[in-house]
């Protein structure tokens, strides 16, 4: 893609230098010049009204025959040989779309001492699961993962293929789009068909989340989308179904740059955010670390799970991993009671599609009770306590 200046047609006007928000046209004799800071938007283009700055998009790769590109693929990705749930969620959409496209649905499974999981992918909707099992996959590593799902997406040439956004997804599958020379669209929470051209739609939130941005992809095969965690609902487990269970042989495609020397789970006390049907979470209203216990008190009570804002990561009250929002995990739980957040995007956007939300706060402007099934104006170290006692009377 690239925006250019017609020199024998510029009046040297200087209507774009005005129109161009990232002030990226200079004038240079009388004339128009692009420079480096262009972000190609198009707001010159338009702004011309002597049609003197064409926007155009340029072929790049090698053309391809789309048409012999069928089928949808879900990476099933696993911890310690167990399916992770939102591996389960994928197949669920991919039971979806593939159904839409009238196409066979896929699992590829990567790891070792796994191949007795592939049964369980079958029973949640896939039609066919493309086994690697080999020792030198039993810790993930993203060269060796890449190696396997491109070598198995160029031989059978799949039309879509699905990875959860998880820490595991973000790394590699950059990867295998590169080598593949596919379009990727991250951090999915919608995904369809388009009913005329057959294309699929990857719905994802831009600028903050303040609007949602619907990306296809057009030219190239196969079409690859992470999806986030806890957005698409579980498919149902059948464990008649039937389907076909592939051995596929393991073979580097170069060498593997990196070693797992150890794998060190986080030790808490409570139960991961991601998988937890209760979750309390505090942002930077609690004040102090000290009010942050309150938070993993109540969970405890409640036998749920703590979760925060960035911003109460940001101040060391609790480790990364129990931050949601857009830079941190999605979670999806019957009750989420936020003490102590403001309610940015950010944070709402990682947790609005919680069943019921109950929130604190002192603020009764506190853009946190916009998406708030029950509200609470008060001090919230106050109301915690309150809370915690009346929780251990209810249930002993």
């Amino acid at each position: 893609m690239s925006v250019k200046v017609k020199p024998d047609i510029c009046t040297g006007c200087e209507t774009c230098v005005s129109a161009c928000p990232f002030g990226a046209i200079e004038m240079k004799d009388g004339k128009a010049v692009i420079t480096d800071a262009c972000t190609m938007c198009g707001a010159c283009v338009e702004a011309c009204q002597f049609q003197a700055i064409e926007k155009t998009i340029e072929a790049t790769g090698p053309a391809k025959d789309l048409s012999a590109y069928k089928g949808v693929w879900v990476f099933a990705e696993q911890h310690k040989g167990s399916i992770a749930s939102v591996s389960i969620e994928l197949l669920g959409e991919g039971r979806k779309l593939a159904d839409k496209k009238k196409a066979k649905l896929s699992a590829v499974l990567v790891g070792s001492g796994i191949s007795s999981k592939a049964q369980e992918l079958i029973a949640h909707g896939a039609d066919a699961v493309y086994v690697c099992n080999d020792p030198a996959l039993e810790h993930f590593n993203d060269d060796s993962y890449a190696a396997v799902l491109t070598a198995l997406a160029q031989q059978h040439k799949p039309e879509i293929i699905l990875a959860g956004a998880t820490a595991i997804g973000r790394s590699f599958f950059p990867k295998v789009a590169s080598t593949l020379y596919a379009g990727l669209t991250a951090d999915c929470t919608m995904l369809d068909i388009d009913d005329a051209t057959g294309h699929l739609h990857q719905t994802r939130p831009a600028f903050g989340g303040n609007i949602m941005a619907t990306i296809v992809t057009p030219n190239h095969r196969p079409q690859m989308a992470t999806v986030r965690h806890k957005v698409m609902k579980p498919a149902q487990r059948d464990d008649s179904r039937k389907g076909e269970i592939i051995d596929v042989k393991y073979t580097p495609s170069g060498p593997v740059r990196t070693k797992v020397l150890k794998t060190v789970d986080e030790l808490t006390e409570t139960v991961n955010i991601c998988e937890a049907d209760i979750i309390v979470a505090g942002g930077r209203g609690l004040g102090s670390r000290k009010n942050f216990l309150l938070l993993e008190e109540l969970a405890k009570v409640l036998g749920g799970a703590v979760a925060a804002t960035r911003g109460a990561v940001d101040e060391g009250w609790i480790p990364y991993s129990h931050q949601v929002g857009q830079t941190g995990k999605t979670v999806c739980p019957k009750l989420y009671i936020a003490c102590g957040i403001s309610g940015a995007i950010q944070h709402v956007a990682g947790m609005q599609s919680s069943e019921t939300i109950v929130a604190i706060n002192k603020d009764p402007d506190a853009p946190i009770f916009n998406v708030a099934t029950y509200g609470i104006v008060g001090d919230v170290t106050e109301v915690l306590t309150e809370m915690i006692k009346k929780f251990r009377e209810v249930r002993g």
